[in-house]
């Protein structure tokens, strides 16, 4: 089989011009944030993909059933994709003939993992295996991975390069949180954006998966919330407190079946249900199908959503002005999460604060405990750290879970 060929059966049912958007959506940014965006999108229109040529064909196969592949995020789909032509590549190297490589046989794994071991990081082998092994599963094939591969990944992981490591960062805590709000200027529509898109993923425990779309012009009402959610249904505790729900179409862990967000009033600076209606207001008159978070751009006419890209840039140059080291998106959920636990909020109401089932937030939390000290400060004393051990403890038991073991 050629190279060529090789190629194709790897990327098949991988869509490339996803894929580049994804790649230069995380690349490294200029700190001209809006110079970025004139550039990449003059009007929100959504491109329209190209007709296929008359002469192409796509023939049905049962090995491939296109609604397996429906499974799959276009992003999950790429990563994948990487996976099938590193190992169609390393076949090729070796001389591999096609028969042996499907099913590919318990060496094979193996030797294809040991091959990289030094040159890549644990995270990315486990991408490119799993995409091998659905590329089984879509051909009805046995996937013969067994003990052999389970030694050869242990190993993997202390041969991974420093290069590949990145570099252990700090949470964002309600201090870094507070500087990012001083920093904004609310008043401008970007900037409100970014406002209520921190403090919604910081209070609410989301994933800015659940909030902001990957990249311009990839814009999925089935999986992203819109402005269709609007007007907000505000409610009232009995002791005046506001808040209200969002539903959002998509989550990572209950897909379509979506999911409710709930918001409620603090009396802070960062207050997640104030920033929401600050942005709302600055930002009025988008239409009904546009993202939730999106902005006014250049006029009243003209808007952009808010990408992770350009979250993450207008929120690191504000953090790097003030001294801090850049910050990973992932933060805000769990940083959220460890603020309400040091308040004192019961483990029950933060894990539906942030849609863990009992079991998952209990794994959590061990994530959870490797960055409490970090969060000491005039606000937290050592001792409420302290005290975090028993109420956790207690939450396993009132759920007849066992503590996960320490790492």
């Amino acid at each position: 089989m050629s190279n060529s060929e090789a190629v194709r059966l790897a990327l098949q049912g991988v869509d490339i011009q996803v894929a580049a958007a994804a790649f230069y959506a995380n690349a490294p940014q200029n700190a001209d944030v809006r110079a970025l965006a004139s550039h990449s999108l003059q009007s929100t229109r959504t491109r329209t993909p190209r007709p296929p040529r008359k002469d192409a064909t796509l023939a049905p196969s049962a090995h491939r059933p296109h609604v397996m592949l429906r499974s799959l995020d276009q992003n999950t789909r790429s990563n994948y994709g990487a996976g099938l032509l590193r190992f169609t590549q390393y076949c090729d190297s070796i001389s591999i003939s096609k028969e042996d490589r499907m099913p590919a046989s318990s060496d094979l794994i193996a030797t294809f993992a040991a091959h990289h071991a030094g040159s890549a990081s644990g995270k990315t082998l486990a991408n490119w295996l799993a995409g091998l092994h659905y590329w089984h599963i879509v051909n009805g094939a046995e996937w013969k991975a067994d003990d052999q591969l389970h030694h050869v990944r242990r190993g993997f992981t202390k041969m991974v390069p420093p290069s590949s490591k990145r570099a252990k960062r700090p949470p964002v805590t309600l201090e870094a949180l507070t500087i990012l709000f001083e920093g904004l200027d609310l008043s401008l529509p970007l900037d409100a954006t970014v406002g209520t898109t921190s403090a919604n993923a910081f209070w609410d425990c989301c994933r800015l998966g659940e909030l902001l779309i990957p990249s311009l012009n990839l814009f999925d009402p089935l999986k992203h919330v819109s402005r269709a959610v609007l007007p907000l249904d505000l409610h009232q505790l009995s002791d005046g407190t506001h808040y209200c729900s969002i539903a959002i179409p998509w989550t990572k862990t209950t897909l379509q079946e979506g999911a409710s967000i709930s918001i409620t009033a603090r009396d802070h600076i960062t207050c997640p249900l104030k920033a929401l209606s600050l942005h709302l207001d600055v930002n009025a008159r988008l239409p009904p199908h546009a993202p939730l978070f999106a902005y006014h751009f250049a006029n009243d006419n003209g808007w952009l959503p808010l990408t992770k890209s350009i979250f993450m840039t207008r929120c690191n140059e504000i953090w790097e002005r003030a001294g801090f080291p850049p910050m990973p998106g992932h933060a805000f959920r769990i940083s959220g999460a460890t603020e309400l636990l040091l308040q004192g909020v019961n483990p029950d109401v933060v894990a539906q604060q942030g849609r863990w089932k009992s079991q998952a937030f209990l794994e959590y939390w061990r994530r959870i405990e490797s960055i409490l000290p970090l969060f000491i400060s005039s606000s937290h004393s050592p001792i409420r750290t302290i005290a975090l051990d028993g109420v956790m403890s207690a939450f396993a038991a009132r759920h007849q879970l066992s503590m996960p073991a320490n790492s």
